[in-house]
């Protein structure tokens, strides 16, 4: 693998997340050169937002020194996972990375849900700036009773080869069974499944509130999708795409004259 020259490695659920450091120290263990800059804060479901906390239009970044990644450079930054990802291709941390890995996520990014991500909309963000992404996450479910962090790690480094190796802008989408096994599971191609791992529904609708709750979906998903694989115990591997133009055939015929 031609090594890249720079990994960012970033996440939406904040710079003290152990996801994040099990992510980057898996990294630096792969021999990759590995800078680190996350939300200072949590920031799910912020999608590939580009928002950050200016002051007098200066936007605070806090180096960090993390446990266990001596040397390795890190960055609480007060914005958006997509925010971080941007800046970095204008240099903001160093060289601009040539893969954004995305992660690893407390719970599992599937279905076309993933649109509401930060940490899927950081890698996109990459992906849209001519770089390569990865968004990783791990299907923790709702009440886990142990967090294999090292596994989804390990998945993901072991997935750049062949990330790398794609046209630039390509974007891979990873979810990892939450196993407690020295045993990587297997890799297997997904689709996107139409509907993602919980389901948002309204409690209670008041005179000036609304209350939602989150449950698990109950819906049957098809047998070569990332729900239905990453259930069966795959490590489900999407590739996703940024925004692109959609063709609307003969449409100047349909418009009005003007």
């Amino acid at each position: 693998m031609n090594k890249p020259k720079m990994v960012l490695i970033t996440n939406d659920d904040g710079i003290d997340s152990p996801g994040l450091h099990a992510l980057a120290a898996g990294a630096v263990e792969a021999g990759l050169n590995v800078t680190v800059a996350a939300p200072v804060v949590e920031a799910s479901g912020s999608s590939a937002s580009i928002t950050a906390r200016e002051d007098e239009g200066r936007i605070r970044i806090e180096e960090r020194k993390l446990e266990g990644l001596d040397g390795v450079p890190a960055f609480a930054v007060h914005g958006a996972p997509g925010f971080i990802a941007m800046i970095a291709t204008h240099g903001a941390f160093g060289d601009p990375p040539d893969v954004v890995l995305s992660g690893v996520n407390r719970g599992a990014n599937v279905g076309r849900v993933i649109l509401h991500s930060g940490t899927v909309g950081a890698a996109l963000t990459a992906g849209i700036n001519g770089g390569h992404g990865m968004a990783v996450s791990l299907d923790t479910g709702m009440h886990p009773s142990h967090l294999n962090w090292d596994n989804a790690a390990r998945l993901a480094t072991g997935l750049l080869p062949f990330l790398l190796e794609q046209e630039a802008g390509t974007v891979l989408n990873l979810n990892v069974p939450n196993i407690d096994s020295a045993e990587l599971p297997e890799y297997r191609t997904a689709t996107l499944a139409e509907f993602g791992i919980v389901q948002t529904t309204m409690a209670e609708r008041g005179q000036q509130h609304l209350r939602l709750a989150i449950a698990d979906s109950k819906e049957e998903a098809p047998p070569e999708s990332d729900f239905a694989l990453l259930a069966a115990g795959f490590a489900t591997v999407t590739s996703i795409q940024p925004v692109t133009e959609s063709k609307l055939p003969d449409l100047e015929r349909s418009l009005p004259n003007t």
